[in-house]
């Protein structure tokens, strides 16, 4: 058997997929309910959460969404820099993207891989940056800035959830990118 060139990624995708069709069979709300996050569980002593919520979707677009994102960007993050940064990388957006939730909006409960997600796209953004080109002038750039103004747009996408998964990946990105030579 070969072994992946993307372990993380691959597993980061089926994870979060496999998860999603487990909920919905086990009977979403009785099961995402111990997963997601607010400052009220936090209060309560369950720090977990800060990286089960980014394993709970709710729906199927959300998960594709978020799926196809982590999948496109995992795989060539990951190629590119290795498995281990792109660990690092996913789990600090990630958890970049739950303190930004509960900081923007503390009463709410929240779900879902965009944060980690978009600390991917931020950290893409700034490579492309540190290798001169132009991230706006590329897919991901349009990806980044689409999905940007989509959180400000649509009402109820966690813009802290977001915004703090981007900021967390923008700087892991220069860190990322400096530790790693250009091709």
């Amino acid at each position: 058997m070969a072994k992946s060139r993307i372990p993380v990624t691959n597993a980061v995708v089926s994870t979060n997929v496999g998860l999603f069709i487990w909920m919905n069979l086990a009977g979403f709300d009785r099961t995402s309910i111990n997963f997601v996050i607010s400052r009220q569980f936090l209060d309560q002593g369950e720090w977990y959460r800060l990286i089960s919520c980014g394993f709970v979707h709710f729906g199927v677009v959300h998960v594709a969404m978020n799926m196809l994102l982590a999948f496109q960007l995992g795989q060539m993050l990951e190629l590119q820099s290795g498995s281990v940064r792109l660990f690092f990388l996913y789990l600090f957006s990630l958890l970049g993207g739950s303190f930004g939730a509960v900081l923007v909006s503390p009463e709410a409960i929240t779900g879902g891989a965009s944060g980690a997600v978009f600390g991917l796209m931020a950290a893409a953004v700034v490579g492309l940056g540190r290798h001169g080109v132009n991230p706006m002038r590329s897919a991901i750039g349009a990806t980044f800035v689409i999905n940007l103004l989509l959180t400000l747009a649509i009402p109820g996408i966690s813009i802290g959830g977001h915004f703090g998964g981007a900021i967390v990946g923008a700087l892991g990105g220069l860190l990322l990118y400096r530790a790693t030579p250009s091709s």
